[in-house]
């Protein structure tokens, strides 16, 4: 079980402790990730395609399918045309595949039909897509188009924003984002996001976490507590 922050633990810090202590986090992680996305893509079409791909699916798997699947299909035209057996056989090795390839067809159809075949760069239209939630969202504008719109929460950014005690919220990931975009500089959101996930990967994992070699384990309130506390 993942540990937890608690409401009590965080009420006992002010605002300022916490931004502060958000902030010297991410000034160490900065010396340790390049913050850039996992995902390959070389335009804002592939990043949306592959983050939709990459729900409860690793990047590795996600970027072993996408070369091939970009190659066949190159614009969202390709996509929207695409026949949904067809689709699913090409990304048949992703998990939830099918519903990923229903998903990418719907946007696809939806980008041909009102956005001239081209990825919208704000939040509302982005969310008109099918299966595109904030996260998605997020990660596009900010990646993609550099916009600082909210802060990307996916699962390894909800696990150390709480361990890191910057929220006390465990499962409502839009609660956990509203409280990071005020602990942290808008100007850190997208940046946040990416070392945040790449320390979650290579550091501060689910289960066996290694503190012992983390870099802002002085800076953590959870460093010492049982996995079940």
């Amino acid at each position: 079980m993942a540990r937890r922050f608690t409401a009590a633990a965080l009420a006992a810090e002010s605002l300022p402790e916490r931004q502060r202590r958000a902030s010297t986090v991410l000034r160490r992680l900065r010396t340790l990730y390049e913050p850039r996305c996992a995902l390959l893509h070389d335009d804002p079409l592939q990043l949306l395609v592959a983050t939709i791909l990459s729900a409860q699916t690793t990047d590795e798997q996600v970027n072993k399918v996408t070369p091939a699947l970009f190659a066949r299909y190159p614009t969202a035209a390709a996509f929207a045309a695409a026949g949904q057996d067809e689709l699913e056989t090409a990304i048949g090795s992703i998990g939830l595949f099918r519903n990923k390839a229903k998903s990418i067809r719907g946007a696809c159809q939806l980008l041909c039909e009102e956005y001239g075949g081209v990825v919208p760069a704000t939040m509302p239209d982005l969310l008109r897509l099918p299966g595109v939630a904030r996260k998605t969202a997020n990660v596009v504008l900010g990646t993609a188009f550099g916009k600082a719109v909210g802060v990307v929460v996916d699962t390894h950014v909800q696990r150390l924003s709480n361990r890191l005690g910057l929220t006390a919220e465990s499962d409502n990931t839009n609660r956990i984002e509203q409280d990071l975009m005020t602990v942290l500089p808008r100007s850190r959101w997208i940046e946040a996001a990416h070392n945040l996930i790449w320390h979650g990967r290579k550091c501060c994992r689910a289960q066996r976490p290694n503190c012992a070699g983390c870099l802002v384990a002085d800076l953590c309130p959870q460093v010492g507590v049982s996995p079940a506390g």
